[in-house]
């Protein structure tokens, strides 16, 4: 793990100390070209502020759009970008990679 993703760590339990509704973004599973290794992490809060890194580009905002709905209905989900995807040209995918990314509320 880079200290940066234990940077994000800290922030998410820094952000839920103070009161904030949090969701951490965990890479899963990667195959083929990936910007992020498996283990990296986005923190978001409720009002869509975030840290750290998953992928790139629109990869993370479609995960801070997810992650709106995971801290609202409080369940966890697996999002699933790439090539095959209808979405692998609309979120940045395009060069034949896939990721697994898990959104869980913080507690």
């Amino acid at each position: 793990m880079e200290a940066q993703d234990n940077d994000v760590l800290a922030a998410a339990e820094a952000w839920r100390r103070n009161g904030r509704k949090v969701a951490l973004a965990t890479v899963m599973e990667t195959w083929g070209s990936a910007p992020r290794p498996v283990g990296s992490h986005l923190v978001i809060d409720a009002d869509g502020n975030f840290l750290g890194s998953v992928s790139g580009g629109c990869v993370e905002g479609a995960v801070v759009t997810e992650a709106g709905a995971v801290i609202a209905t409080g369940k966890p989900k697996m999002l699933e970008f790439g090539v095959a995807d209808e979405t692998a040209w609309r979120v940045g995918l395009s060069c034949g990679g896939r990721i697994c990314v898990y959104v869980e509320p913080v507690a």
